[in-house]
């Protein structure tokens, strides 16, 4: 059954929650279609009035909050054997070039990785255990973090919600374009994170096949 006919069947505070849920878990690493189901919420409250958009907002931005928070803390204690382990739960989104790909993201933006990543599908689910693994300062991570989890979560809602009340005259179509174009902007993004990631794991690559240098004889 189609995410959104499905959604059509339970109750608003189930959708709110459901909405959350997958959100953050999505954000504490584990790899869930976090965005469809917003947008299709988002796009189900355009069509019935039982659904708030407000309040559908701010479930989806508490949501990926506290989940990239859980993600932060499990991160730091677990460490980079963390990291070892989700690559072999999760090969195709944790592998080592997605790791360093990821990583250098970090140490060269900071906060702004973090804040970013919330719109990079591949980068959402790294986002808070990997600050944590590389022990990014709580209030740092916090701020890009809540900062990140507004114009995110609160965005697509609105927009998306908004486009629905416009395009009144074709919802029942509007449904699967939504969903087609949430799938080909997360597509997009991870072919660009996978490239990224194949190119750090070459220089990598490349870095340790060079020989050290051997010390002059006295």
């Amino acid at each position: 059954m189609h995410i959104q006919e499905w959604l059509e069947h339970i109750p608003a505070v189930s959708v709110y929650l459901l909405v959350a849920l997958v959100i953050g878990v999505e954000s504490l690493g584990i790899p869930l279609p976090g965005e469809i189901v917003l947008v299709s919420a988002a796009l189900l409250a355009s069509q019935q009035g039982h659904i708030d958009p407000v309040v559908l907002g701010a479930c989806a931005t508490a949501g990926a909050v506290i989940g990239d928070s859980i993600g932060y803390a499990i991160g730091r204690k677990g460490g980079r054997p963390l990291l070892a382990w989700l690559g072999n739960k999760f090969p195709k989104h944790f592998s080592d070039g997605h790791v360093a790909m990821a990583e250098r993201s970090f140490q060269k933006w900071g906060m702004w990785a973090v804040f970013v990543g919330r719109f990079i599908a591949l980068l959402r689910i790294f986002a808070g255990p990997l600050a944590g693994v590389l022990h990014m300062p709580y209030w740092k991570f916090l701020i890009a973090n809540v900062l990140g989890g507004i114009c995110w979560a609160g965005g697509t809602t609105a927009v998306v919600y908004y486009l629905g009340i416009v395009a009144e005259s074709w919802l029942k179509n509007f449904s699967y374009l939504g969903l087609v174009a949430a799938l080909l902007v997360g597509l997009a993004s991870m072919l660009v994170v996978k490239n990224r990631a194949k190119k750090s794991m070459a220089e990598a690559e490349a870095a340790e096949s060079v020989p050290e240098n051997v010390p002059a004889a006295d």
